[in-house]
C-alpha cells in the first residue's frame, strides 16, 4: 500500500523501510518455469510481427523498418575483433560469473566495500560487473543477494563483515531504491523517469544544446584524458566503473559542458 509521493528520499530512510519489511528477509528466487508452466495458446497477433531470417534476429512490427527496432548490436559488431565486451549474454553467463566473482571469494565478499573499489583497474574488473545482467533481467536480484549471503557466511571469522550501503547487498539495495523512485515518478507522472519534463525527482534546469560537444563526449575526444578513457572503454567493453559512470555523467552535465544528462542516457 501507501502513496506513489510517500516514498523514502534517502538511501537510510530506504533500508529502514526494507528491514521493516518481513524483518528485511529476502524471499528465495522462484524456480525456472517449466514448459508444463506456460498454457498452449494461440499467438493472436503472429500477424502483426515480421517472420525472422536469421537466429539473432528479433520479431519486430511490421510497417516499421528494421533499423528502427532492431538491437543495438547485430552479427557485424559481434564479429568485429576491435570489440571486446566485458560481459557475455545470458542467464548462463550470469550464474557463472555469479560463481566467479562471489561465491568463490568469500572473504572478498563479506568484506566488500564499494569506496574502496579501484575505478582505474585496467586488467580486471575490481567489483563483480554484475550490473549489466542485473539490469537486462538475465540475473535476479534474488539470487544475487542470497549468493552474497552464503558467501559471508563461508568467509574466515576474522573476515570484517562489510554492512550496507557499502557493502554487495548496499548496491542491490541501492539497485531497488532507484528502481522504487523510478515507480514512484512514473506512478504520478506516466513516462516522467528518464527524462526532466515533469519528473517530481528531477530539477528543470536550461541546458545547452551543442551537438558538436555531445558527439565529442560520445566519441572520447574531449581531450580530458580521464572522461575520454572512459568512454573509449564503454564503446570498447560495453562497462565501465560506476565512478568512471559518475565522471563522464558529471562532465557532460553540471561539471563542464553543461549538456543535458537525457541526451547523455
Amino acid at each position: 500500500g501507501g502513496c506513489a509521493n510517500a516514498v523514502p528520499s534517502t538511501m537510510t530512510s530506504f533500508q529502514s523501510l526494507v528491514s521493516r519489511i518481513d524483518r528485511g528477509n529476502v524471499p528465495m528466487p522462484l524456480d525456472a518455469p517449466s514448459k508444463q508452466d506456460f498454457p498452449k495458446q494461440k499467438d493472436v497477433h503472429v500477424s502483426q510481427y515480421l517472420p525472422l531470417e536469421h537466429a539473432w534476429d528479433i520479431p519486430w512490427p511490421r510497417g516499421y523498418e528494421r533499423d528502427e527496432i532492431g538491437p543495438v548490436w547485430n552479427k557485424k559488431d559481434c564479429l568485429d575483433t576491435t570489440l571486446s565486451p566485458i560481459t557475455k549474454g545470458g542467464e548462463s553467463y550470469a550464474l557463472q560469473r555469479l560463481e566467479e566473482t562471489v561465491l568463490k571469494r568469500p572473504d572478498w565478499t563479506a568484506s566488500f566495500e564499494k569506496p574502496k573499489t579501484s575505478c582505474t583497474e585496467p586488467s580486471n574488473p575490481s567489483t563483480t560487473a554484475l550490473s549489466p545482467y542485473l539490469s537486462l533481467g538475465c540475473l535476479s536480484p534474488r539470487t544475487a543477494w542470497h549468493a552474497v549471503s552464503e558467501a559471508t557466511k563461508k568467509a574466515h571469522s576474522k573476515t570484517n563483515r562489510s554492512k550496507p550501503p557499502v557493502s554487495l547487498h548496499g548496491q542491490l539495495l541501492w539497485r531497488d531504491f532507484n528502481n522504487l523512485m523510478a515507480h514512484s515518478a512514473n506512478a504520478q507522472y506516466p513516462g516522467s523517469w528518464g527524462r526532466m519534463k515533469d519528473n517530481p525527482y528531477c530539477r528543470n534546469v536550461t541546458w545547452s544544446s551543442n551537438a558538436k560537444l555531445l558527439n565529442a563526449w560520445k566519441e572520447g575526444k574531449t581531450g580530458y584524458p580521464w572522461v575520454d578513457a572512459c568512454m573509449s572503454q564503454l564503446q570498447k567493453e560495453g562497462w565501465i566503473h560506476h565512478l568512471g559512470r559518475h565522471a563522464v555523467a558529471c562532465f557532460l552535465t553540471r561539471g563542464d559542458l553543461w549538456q543535458s544528462w537525457g541526451e547523455g542516457a
